[in-house]
């Protein structure tokens, strides 16, 4: 090995600083809004990062490669992101580090009882805690030495990635309101609105996911959840 290959070799190796540099993250997650602060998160942390917005895309991605670790939504537009994490907790090769997220935290013990090392609750922002949340899971001969540095910062994703969330829910709107997709929606946008602190858009997300829990009518609901992301559409930029 010449002198520029141990160069490249020791800029790939983990420092106190990036201590998820050479690590590749595949993130599975429909919201533009939430992958926009895991992206910063991988970047400020040395990681690179691919995106699925699907369980479909997900799995075409694991056809090419393994990541090194796999963050996986467990509300997905095509099924649930805790098949998925079934499927890697029993393959070979897996992800050395495989998590959950969601914005309902009532879903982590179903996470871990799936095969998933840690769940990240939405929003996640604070790059300490998803260093470590990455780092406690991984071998130790692949966290980096020495002392680490906790940086306290935490990420504001880019606002025009909510509104590619408002848009992606009119876009589902637009395609009927099935019961299954309107759970869906409710899903969906409880977390996205409660990672941009949009409260009434969550309160109304909350309101309709009760409404299908409780066997009621679903109409007004949807309506008031439709007309919510219509007026944030129509705003120049997203609150």
């Amino acid at each position: 090995m010449d002198d520029s290959e141990l160069l490249a070799a020791a800029q790939r190796l983990p420092t106190s600083r990036r201590p998820l540099l050479g690590l590749t993250i595949l993130v599975v997650e429909d919201s533009r809004f939430a992958c926009e602060a895991l992206r910063l998160l991988c970047l400020r942390s040395g990681a690179r990062i691919r995106r699925a917005d699907c369980l479909k895309s997900a799995r075409r991605h694991l056809q090419v490669y393994r990541p090194s670790v796999l963050i996986a939504d467990v509300g997905l537009p095509d099924g649930s992101g805790l098949d998925l994490i079934r499927e890697l907790a029993d393959a070979s090769p897996r992800p050395g580090v495989i998590l959950a997220t969601s914005g309902d935290s009532s879903l982590a013990e179903a996470a871990l009882a799936a095969g998933a090392a840690g769940f990240l609750e939405k929003p996640v922002t604070s790059l300490a805690a998803f260093q470590q949340a990455v780092l406690s899971s991984m071998p130790a001969d692949r966290q980096p030495c020495g002392l680490r540095v906790l940086d306290d910062e935490t990420v504001e994703p880019d606002l025009l990635a909510y509104r590619d969330d408002m848009a992606h829910a009119a876009d589902v709107l637009n395609m009927g309101q099935e019961e299954k997709t309107l759970a869906y929606l409710a899903q969906f946008l409880g977390g996205v609105a409660r990672s941009a602190g949009d409260r009434p858009l969550a309160d109304a997300a909350d309101r309709l996911a009760r409404s299908r829990q409780n066997g009621e009518p679903l109409k007004q609901d949807a309506a008031t959840l439709a007309g919510l992301v219509q007026e944030r559409l129509q705003r120049r930029a997203a609150i």
